[in-house]
């Protein structure tokens, strides 16, 4: 697909088009053009660092979802995607360099553009990494919570004065 079709792709997934689902069109691109030989299910695991704009991009052209269990959010709050491939044991890291993101001072429109134009090498280091994805989701037994009544997964239950409660309960109760 081409870069448009994907900005398109994405921005209509997102709502919006900015810088942010930019970054995450341009290394969903990336992953897409370069090694990352993949069917657009569990096979391909995205780990992100930041809860920002560029993970929905990420989200609406390479297939990985929360629900799915192959979309892992460590809230690190930075610019860096790991992909692992469980097909053919790969994986390799994005993290957006410094300079990349500048001209904040510029309009939006221009700051899109300019990284539309860029070199990915230029916007981000781009490393292989050590093939050690996360687990499969798992999926567990769901519990009532003696509290609400609400069905829980049963690795959230707290146990508070003999009860089986859900975090929210839990922590009302303590």
């Amino acid at each position: 697909m081409e870069t448009e079709e994907l900005m398109e792709k994405a921005v209509k997934f997102h709502g919006h088009e900015c810088p942010g689902v930019t970054i995450g069109v341009l290394v969903s691109k990336y992953i897409l053009e370069h090694g990352m030989d993949f069917s657009l299910d569990e096979e391909i695991v995205a780990v992100v660092e930041n809860d920002n704009c560029s993970v929905d991009a990420i989200q609406a052209l390479l297939g990985t979802t929360f629900g799915k269990g192959n979309l892992i959010h460590l809230d690190y709050g930075k610019n860096n995607f790991t992909f692992y491939n469980r097909t053919n044991k790969k994986a390799i890291k994005l993290s957006l360099k410094n300079s990349s993101f500048g001209g904040r001072d510029l309009p939006r429109e221009e700051r899109i553009q300019k990284l539309l134009d860029a070199n990915p090498k230029d916007i981000f280091n781009i490393q292989k990494v050590e093939f050690d994805p996360p687990q499969f989701a798992q999926i567990h037994e769901s519990i009532i919570c003696e509290n609400c009544g609400d069905p829980t997964m049963g690795t959230r239950i707290k146990e508070f004065k003999g009860k089986k409660l859900c975090i929210p309960c839990y922590e009302k109760l303590k």
